[in-house]
């Protein structure tokens, strides 16, 4: 008996607890009302950001929803797409899993002319993905990469420093005007809107990727995050995105970031430059050569057959 009503049970708790669910109660929302008005807080009293935290999904494959696929670069088959040579080895480690999407409304707004550079970003992910070289990630994907990210907040500073591939921002607290160069993180400018954080980010080097899908941008991008702390762990994060040479309107992303608890924890560092020298330059060394031929031979014959 308890079998049967256990799974009722527990979809009414998770509709009740859901956003679209039952409105809260007086009692509900004034215990959520509390708990917002617990964050930690600067002497100011504005949102105390400090700590180490992390995205704990994988928008990183793709920001739109997605079904699962056999690997994140697929060539022609027999009947249906295989992985490509270079990474058919991995077996479910280069397998893509399912993406839930964080996209408002689902769907990138790319214009039409726009799209194909997408599809062939996604079709050479191996050659293109600045991620597989190990550049730095730029914004927004250095939030939701797969690796914990630290901020550092005092009222005269606001400053992250990621561990993949050691990047860091220094967010301006006051407007430097347009950014005199573009790089791979940009230039960060913030300010409080009430209770969040809000920072604005142009001059983003237009070889950075959104995630390993393939979606890009060009160098007139400019971000706008908002980090709001709803708990003492929980940072509800989003970006819009604008670019008018290639979206034909602004679209926004939404998720949850995740503070780290472990007792002692500290930022890892992962510097991947020295990982990645033998894809860089592996040719370049006695029989790298060869290596690189028959695996561009493996690669015709796969896309042949």
């Amino acid at each position: 008996m308890k079998i049967q009503w256990m799974p009722a049970l527990l979809a009414l708790l998770v509709l009740s607890c859901s956003p679209s669910g039952p409105a809260l109660n007086s009692g509900t929302a004034q215990a959520a009302s509390t708990t917002v008005s617990d964050i930690p807080r600067t002497p100011s009293g504005k949102p105390d950001f400090n700590g180490i935290w992390q995205v704990m999904m994988n928008a990183n494959d793709n920001l739109e929803p997605a079904a699962p696929k056999a690997a994140y670069q697929l060539v022609p088959g027999d009947f249906v797409p295989v992985p490509h040579p270079d990474i058919v080895a991995m077996g479910a480690v280069s397998a893509v899993p399912a993406s839930f999407g964080v996209v408002d409304g689902g769907v990138i707004p790319y214009k039409p002319e726009a799209l194909s550079r997408r599809d062939e970003n996604a079709a050479n992910w191996l050659e293109r993905d600045p991620e597989v070289k190990c550049y730095m990630p730029g914004v927004p994907r250095a939030t939701y990469i797969p690796h914990p990210f630290q901020i550092f907040q005092s009222e005269s500073a606001f400053f992250i420093a990621y561990s993949f591939a050691g990047a860091v921002r220094n967010v301006f607290l006051e407007n430097p005007g347009p950014a005199p160069l573009d790089s791979w993180m940009g230039q960060s400018y913030g300010y409080w809107d009430g209770d969040t954080w809000v920072v604005e980010v142009t001059g983003l080097d237009d070889r950075t990727w959104f995630d390993r899908a393939g979606n890009y941008h060009t160098y007139q991008l400019k971000v706008t995050e908002r980090y709001e702390l709803v708990s003492e762990n929980v940072i509800m994060y989003s970006a819009t995105m604008e670019d008018p040479d290639i979206f034909e309107r602004p679209w926004t992303i939404n998720l949850p970031i995740y503070r780290r608890l472990e007792e002692g924890y500290e930022l890892p560092q992962f510097k991947c430059v020295e990982f990645v020298e033998e894809l860089m330059y592996g040719q370049y060394r006695k029989g790298g050569e060869f290596e690189q031929r028959l695996r561009q031979e493996m690669l015709e014959e796969a896309q042949t057959n």
